[in-house]
């Protein structure tokens, strides 16, 4: 049973807007033509991404409302430091409790739709959806009749494969996927019988990630298009804040991105600026590996990286074909912290800082880690491949995540720092005290 009668703050909806940059947010609603939009942007602030600035690391951070070493959760993937195999971050990682645990266990009920990194679903005190990355529909629902309930076409992410080098594909794929959150909001919202509502809206980061130029030049050829989709995008914001403004007060909404989003520069590949020092060795020469082909770090390799910059020590205390030792490590962390900003791009740096693991993470699952995390200058994309060998390109993107710039807003004018604050928020809205 609900609690919600001894929760004087009422019902708590969160609008989760993936990659919204706040300096776009304001420009497309001084247009005039994103009126949605343009309720939120007069009190929205700035927060601060978590790093690194991935959805999934900042998505878990909100849910959990605790640092990455806490919830353990540092990037898209993740590599056993006995076998080496590589698999992608998904719910069954993180070591925290989420915000739906906590809130559960005082009788409060959750909704949630599209929260990247909640897949496979798993049972809450309520209703769930997973988002990004969630691949079958029947592992993506809790409770299990949901699946019926949304239908055999319901679509649970837009295929960025292919989308990536055909426009059309991508905005109809966006359109299709826009469409299934709203039938599924429509399906969870309307009994009321739920305290905290999370409904996020990912299609922002997939247009922005291939089409920011569209978006930002009006003269681009796909520039009508993309600013039609993101008015499609603003009319079910809208929806959404109507519903809201129609619930009794008590009532509380927020609504924030996990980071923000800039125009590329270029890709930067961490692993073959690390293979030009002479630490990266893989038994076979780069183009004859896959992408994320864990398998080709030698005894030899000192340090690799990792999605999107995060590097490793090969230490041998920690991997079970790591060759450098532990007393080595500071030594090897400082020069590559030293070369790495160093490294420029037609003149442009291309680091801003490079964190210690050590220094920027703190919990109990800060010993795994990576020994340094790499914050690019705005603009630079970082990637961490087993199989390029130029450290510059292009690979059909034209926008890339940022730190800074991160949209939040709520309508009780909290300012959190950063985005697991967020959840900290959460849990203080129902009264439910910090871990």
């Amino acid at each position: 049973m609900s609690l919600l009668e001894n929760n004087t703050n009422g019902k708590l909806i969160i609008l989760g807007l993936d990659g919204l940059p706040l300096s776009l947010a304001k420009k497309l609603a001084e247009t005039g033509e994103f009126p949605s939009l343009a309720r939120l942007t007069p009190t929205a602030t700035e927060m601060r991404a978590e790093l690194p600035e991935l959805s999934p690391v900042n998505w878990t951070s909100f849910y959990t409302a605790a640092d990455p070493g806490e919830h353990g959760v540092y990037g898209f993937t993740r590599i056993h430091s006995h076998d080496y195999t590589m698999g992608l971050c998904n719910f069954e990682q993180p070591q925290h409790p989420t915000v739906f645990d906590r809130l559960a266990e005082a009788g409060y009920r959750t909704r949630s739709i599209n929260l990247p990194n909640t897949y496979p679903a798993r049972p809450i005190n309520g209703m769930l959806i997973s988002g990004f990355v969630a691949d079958e529909l029947s592992q993506a629902v809790y409770p299990k009749f949901l699946k019926n309930m949304l239908g055999a076409d319901f679509l649970l992410e837009a295929d960025t494969t292919t989308g990536a080098t055909d426009p059309a594909f991508l905005l109809d794929q966006l359109r299709q996927t826009l469409a299934a959150r709203k039938h599924a909001f429509s399906l969870l919202w309307k009994d009321g019988a739920w305290d905290l509502f999370i409904f996020v809206l990912t299609e922002t980061d997939r247009l922005f990630h291939f089409l920011y130029d569209a978006v930002e030049e009006e003269e681009h050829p796909w520039h009508a298009e993309c600013i039609s989709l993101l008015k499609e995008w603003d009319m079910l914001i809208g929806e959404v804040l109507d519903v809201y403004d129609a619930l009794p007060e008590p009532k509380r909404l927020m609504s924030l991105a996990d980071h923000g989003f800039t125009r590329l520069i270029t890709e930067v590949d961490v692993n073959t600026l690390l293979r030009q020092m002479g630490l990266f060795k893989t038994h076979l020469p780069p183009e004859a590996c896959d992408e994320l082909d864990a398998q080709q770090i030698t005894p030899q390799c000192k340090a690799f990286a990792l999605d999107p910059g995060r590097i490793y020590i090969h230490t041998a205390s920690r991997f079970a074909r790591g060759c450098v030792a532990d007393a080595d490590t500071p030594a090897l962390e400082q020069h590559i912290s030293e070369y790495l900003m160093t490294v420029t791009y037609q003149g442009q740096r291309v680091f801003k800082t490079i964190h210690r693991g050590r220094e920027l993470y703190t919990g109990k699952m800060a010993q795994f880690a990576p020994n340094l995390v790499c914050e690019p200058v705005a603009g630079f994309d970082l990637k961490a491949k087993f199989n390029r060998r130029e450290p510059f390109g292009f690979f059909g993107r034209t926008g890339t995540h940022s730190v800074q710039d991160t949209f939040f807003y709520d309508s009780q004018n909290a300012q959190p720092q950063q985005v697991r604050d967020v959840g900290v928020e959460i849990l203080r809205h129902f009264g439910i005290q910090e871990r």
